[in-house]
């Protein structure tokens, strides 16, 4: 009876040791040798993929949700935008923003405060209306609260954060990148109406010249050149925050609202490209700028303060302004007040 019953398993493990070979042979030798792989070589074979990549393309698959840009897997430029915000960004911010800080420090080493070189007259004349200096003020205000946050996005990780710590620099962050887009619509309009009630006396002129090859009389006591009711380095401040302020504007509402612009991921890298340069552009621009209107030259800043500038410094800095205002008033032109 035993031997009837194990008959059939004699024939089973006949025809297992005849197929087993076979399904051996079958088998890849990579995996019968414990799937090696060469790590190189799938290195390469990826660089050559991404390298074959143009501008702008990525490697995408299959989604089942609306959201087209979700079926992107791999984004070659993204590594560009990486490397950009990581160390471009800041190596360029660095080197603008401290060289102007260090040229302001030198120059008023060398020159000191450019006084009225007649001295103060006594007499005052306006320069600026209440609306001239809210919108000032406004976009003034609005941009530097932009600097600072937007400072804290590209040097914030290296500077804040050891001095405050992960949690206060988080709850920082947060708070900062909100700050940031809510402020920038107040900028907008600052710009806009920087641009509508003081375009007319920014245009340029060939008299701007003169001033730029006197380079303003701010290295020569004595030497003013005249001017309207802008110089030329008014004007190119002016410009600058015009211009400037639309390529930000622009770029931050790309950045702010990424999803109602084509162009997808690509699009959003470059805009945030161009906002951070222009960025710090603007920034060492402004430094110059405060710089002047402040501690760098006698009788400026009371332009934007109480809007009434003394006469001498008027005269000095903006003769034909100055006699211009003084015509239409029916007053006599009166040349600067010798200093006593």
């Amino acid at each position: 009876m035993v031997s009837n019953m194990t008959h059939p398993f004699r024939w089973l493990a006949l025809l297992a040791a005849l197929v087993f070979p076979l399904l051996v042979s079958a088998v890849p030798a990579s995996a019968q040798q414990g799937q090696q792989i060469n790590p190189t070589a799938q290195s390469l074979k990826e660089a050559e993929l991404l390298k074959a990549l143009k501008g702008g393309d990525a490697i995408s698959g299959r989604i089942s949700i609306p959201d087209a840009k979700a079926a992107t897997l791999i984004q070659p430029d993204g590594r560009s935008w990486q490397d950009f915000k990581r160390s471009t960004l800041p190596m360029l911010g660095a080197l603008l923003i401290l060289g102007m800080l260090a040229l302001l420090v030198l120059f008023y080493a060398i020159r000191g405060r450019i006084r009225i070189d007649s001295g103060p007259s006594g007499q005052f004349i306006e320069r600026f209306g209440a609306i001239d200096r809210f919108v000032h003020w406004l976009t003034a205000s609005s941009f530097i609260i932009l600097g600072l946050t937007g400072l804290n996005v590209t040097f914030g990780r290296s500077i804040v954060l050891p001095i405050v710590g992960p949690e206060a620099f988080t709850t920082l962050s947060e708070f900062g990148k909100m700050l940031h887009n809510y402020v920038g619509f107040a900028f907008m309009v600052g710009v806009v109406l920087t641009f509508l009630i003081w375009v007319k006396d920014n245009l340029p002129h060939s008299r701007d010249l003169v001033w730029l090859s006197h380079f303003g009389g701010l290295f020569s006591k004595g030497d003013h050149p005249p001017a309207e009711r802008f110089n030329a380095g008014q004007k190119g401040i002016f410009w600058s925050v015009v211009i400037g302020g639309a390529l930000m504007s622009l770029s931050g509402l790309h950045l702010i609202f990424p999803n109602s612009v084509g162009g997808g991921v690509a699009e959003i890298q470059f805009h945030s490209m161009i906002h951070g340069i222009v960025a710090m552009v603007m920034v060492a621009i402004i430094l110059a700028h405060i710089y002047i209107g402040s501690v760098g030259m006698e009788g400026a800043k009371e332009a934007m303060t109480t809007g009434e500038v003394d006469l001498n410094w008027a005269k000095e800095h903006h003769s034909l302004w100055v006699e211009r205002e003084l015509k239409a008033k029916g007053q006599a032109i009166v040349h600067p007040a010798a200093a006593e």
